[in-house]
């Protein structure tokens, strides 16, 4: 008998249930990663119909392999496929870089920064990582010119080849620079633009409590892509220290502070910033505009 994408998803998705996984790299249940493998290896779209096609014996033993993988060596799929998926777009990705898993890259798709954007001419995207912000930016806005930041060199490697694959190689450039160094201030000025009208950051910002008690798929991302210090917020110290030499006068900057947002909130009582909502799920967004930051 043939096994078609549905039964072979539900076998996953019963030795995934099993495995008390944790998930959090782009989904969030044990189905959804069924799923995701399932249609992955055979290039099945996301539809329906593509639940009676039948798998082949080939991809079969890809994706069992693909399975035991996640099971017992705790990879997240996204390491495993080589790319993934994020908010609608396809990006590269390594081991050793971080999963793009942003609630700020749905918040640009569903243009839900609008009310406060004026059809930013700067972006600047801080720890960039894979690019992904930065290039979701760049769709969003056709006529903007984006500067990505990031200190890891194989990051960097990587967010070159998510520009070229997005065709943006005319509108991104890709700056290696240290947000926490006051020598990226002066790699900044040989950049597109002086100020930018619109700045992105998702930074570490993982509590050092909460770096000891990963969970084990949280151990195969880099750790300095995680880890933000003590209260989780010293590479978003650095920023904001830094943050008024960079945006420009009608500008706003939108932040990920995540599971250390109530430390952020007890460290800056000052600054009036908006939590913005998250429909598509995440924690700890907030958005500064620039007469907050200039005062």
């Amino acid at each position: 008998m043939s096994d078609t994408a549905a039964t072979v998803i539900d076998s996953v998705f019963r030795r995934f249930d099993a495995a008390d996984l944790t998930f959090g790299h782009g989904a969030d249940k044990a189905w959804d990663e069924a799923v995701a493998l399932v249609l992955h290896v055979p290039g099945l779209s996301d539809q329906r119909e593509s639940l009676e096609t039948t798998i082949s014996n080939s991809d079969l033993s890809t994706i069992n392999q693909l399975a035991q993988r996640r099971i017992v060596e705790r990879v997240p799929l996204a390491y495993l496929f080589g790319e993934c998926t994020y908010v609608g777009l396809s990006f590269v990705l390594e081991p050793g870089v971080m999963i793009p898993r942003s609630p700020i890259g749905h918040l640009l798709r569903d243009e839900r920064l609008d009310p406060w954007l004026h059809e930013p001419a700067r972006i600047l995207d801080l720890c960039s990582g894979t690019g992904c912000l930065g290039i979701v930016a760049a769709l969003q806005f056709p006529n903007a010119r984006v500067t990505l930041v990031e200190l890891d060199q194989q990051a960097l490697a990587v967010a070159k080849h998510n520009v070229a694959r997005h065709g943006l190689e005319s509108r991104i450039e890709v700056v290696a620079g240290d947000v926490t160094s006051d020598g990226l201030d002066e790699t900044l000025r040989g950049s597109w633009a002086g100020t930018w009208d619109l700045i992105l950051s998702n930074p570490p910002y993982v509590d050092d409590e909460t770096m000891t008690n990963r969970a084990a798929e949280y151990y195969a991302e880099p750790a300095a892509g995680l880890a933000g210090g003590g209260e989780g917020l010293d590479i978003i110290d650095a920023i904001l220290r830094r943050l008024p030499t960079w945006l420009a006068a009608q500008g706003v900057f939108v932040c990920e502070v995540g599971e250390s947002a109530p430390a952020f909130q007890r460290n800056y009582p000052q600054l009036d910033v908006v939590w913005l909502d998250l429909p598509s799920g995440g924690e700890g967004v907030f958005l500064l505009e620039a007469k907050q930051v200039h005062a």
